[in-house]
């Protein structure tokens, strides 16, 4: 797609109705040819909406007012770019256990649970959290997930979790305020809820570090999978995460973890990880896919705030 078309296509599917501020933003880089060329300097994976908008916060530049932000941007490109192109959107969700948690309550338990790039590791912790599907409570931690679920009668229990590692090129501890800092400049604006939510996360992590390996999806993983404990069930899981990884890779990952021991959780987006049969999706905003094994369940919200469970 060109620039254009890829910051519509975010305006239209991911920001609409959840963060205005980067809908008019991104409609108003979409009609700004100075900026096009710019981003066209940039390699392709490091055009996107999330990365540019994220790094212009970083450096403490405006996100709010579109005109404001085009003068920040073409004035600062050189600090911009250089950061654009030496980092990655590394959005460390924790509400995005809300809906991997059905899943991984139904499992055999005690789990080991292992996540393809896992950031600062902060989806490590789905025992820790509490959860609200409406009416539905489950645990008793903090933060406190809530889940608009669909479809399916929310889980019964936390899991157990014995185990906890992640994978990833470039892993984040969230006690360097340096890492900490590009957690937050990654949540969208209006996001005071996800800035309070990162921060109880944070602070589980930190009392209790996962193990974080630096390495690649493919070359990496059994190995790292390997030093799981014996006696539980591996779950090797990932959430919008395949999207930066090129296609023959992605082709080459599913290889390596269908052969893994356990169980493999994907969320992730149709178009980086096919399915056949689908139903509609509740609405025209992106979605992604929740499948176990290769079995699509059901569909989700990318912050974990929304779970349809398919017929």
């Amino acid at each position: 797609m060109t620039v254009a078309e890829v910051y519509t296509r975010f305006a239209a599917r991911e920001a609409h109705g959840v963060s205005p501020a980067y809908e008019r933003l991104a409609l108003a880089v979409a009609r700004d040819d100075e900026l096009h060329a710019l981003l066209r300097g940039l390699p392709p994976a490091k055009r996107q909406p999330n990365l540019l908008f994220a790094v212009v916060r970083l450096l403490g530049g405006p996100v709010e007012d579109p005109a404001a932000f085009h003068d920040y941007a073409v004035a600062n490109w050189p600090a911009i770019g250089a950061e654009m192109r030496s980092r990655a959107t590394q959005t460390n969700e924790a509400g995005r256990c809300a809906v991997l948690l059905p899943v991984l309550a139904a499992l055999p338990q005690p789990l080991a649970l292992l996540e393809v790039g896992a950031s600062a590791g902060l989806c490590l912790y789905p025992d820790r959290y509490a959860y609200r599907y409406g009416d539905h409570h489950v645990g008793s931690g903090e933060p406190v997930l809530d889940c608009v679920a669909t479809g399916m009668a929310p889980p019964a229990r936390l899991p157990q979790v014995v185990w906890r590692a992640g994978l990833d090129l470039n892993p984040l501890d969230v006690t360097d305020p340096a890492d900490l800092a590009w957690l937050d400049a990654l949540i969208w604006p209006e996001h005071t809820h996800r800035r309070a939510r990162l921060r109880a996360a944070a602070a589980v992590a930190a009392a209790e570090p996962p193990l974080l390996v630096r390495g690649d999806l493919v070359d990496d993983l059994p190995a790292l999978a390997a030093r799981a404990p014996a006696g539980a069930t591996l779950v090797v899981f990932h959430t919008s995460v395949l999207y930066q990884v090129p296609a023959p890779r992605r082709e080459a990952f599913v290889e390596v973890v269908r052969r893994l021991p356990g169980h493999w959780i994907a969320n992730e987006d149709l178009d980086v990880l096919r399915h056949d049969a689908l139903p509609e999706p509740p609405s025209g905003a992106s979605h992604n896919v929740l499948a176990l094994d290769g079995a699509p369940l059901a569909w989700t919200r990318g912050h974990g705030q929304a779970l349809s469970w398919f017929a």
